[in-house]
């Protein structure tokens, strides 16, 4: 699977050339109006910064190679009262499974855990104020045991909402060695990739500017 990061939570995955979106925004500041092709789009809550579909043209349809399982959770840590209701996503193809966690604004339960299963790559928002925060979103992905980390969801100027903490809080907490920033801002993922490295790799893909 071949996984493109947009900009703050919206990412491209592709597998055997069907294409799907996550989290297209629109209004973050700093980030063009996104323009992209897909022929599913997934939204994990209804904010202007995750929902934004008109910016993702849909290709004609052909048969998915993914699976899409979703967990229910909240955006914040009030079970919803602040900011709604948040829909973590895992997509399955090829034998790879990444998992998208949306707004998640609270660390999850034995059962959310369960319904999330095993994952090689998860997708957590680290910039704080809206959702965890650094130290957060680390205590999640302990939790998940992936193999590979993708920060989103974080201010690095010019780009991102003003209020969110940058990515290096984040980066922070884990051993310098597990972290890698990307020369692009797409990687491949293999079913092989990771296995029996124990901690997982935090990837910091690059904003296509």
């Amino acid at each position: 699977m071949t996984i493109t990061w947009q900009g703050h939570s919206c990412f491209l995955l592709e597998q055997d050339g069907f294409y799907i979106v996550t989290d297209p925004y629109t209004g973050v500041p700093g980030y063009p109006v996104l323009e992209l092709e897909a022929h599913e789009v997934f939204c994990s809550h209804g904010h202007f910064d995750h929902n934004f579909k008109d910016g993702v043209k849909l290709l004609p349809k052909m048969d998915s190679p993914f699976a899409v399982e979703e967990v229910a959770s909240f955006h914040d840590g009030q079970k919803g009262a602040l900011r709604g209701a948040n829909t973590i996503r895992s997509f399955t193809a090829g034998g790879v499974r990444v998992c998208h966690l949306g707004d998640l604004g609270h660390q999850l339960s034995k059962e959310q855990l369960a319904a999330i299963g095993k994952c090689d790559v998860v997708l957590v928002p680290v910039g704080g104020t809206f959702t965890v925060d650094a130290a957060g979103a680390k205590a999640v992905c302990d939790a998940l045991k992936p193999r590979i980390v993708v920060p989103m969801h974080y201010r690095h100027a010019p780009y991102g909402l003003e209020k969110l903490s940058g990515v290096e809080n984040f980066l922070r907490l884990w051993p310098a060695p597990a972290v890698r920033r990307l020369p692009g801002s797409s990687f491949t993922y293999l079913p092989k990739d990771g296995a029996g490295t124990g901690a997982p790799v935090i990837l910091v893909p690059k904003y296509p500017a």
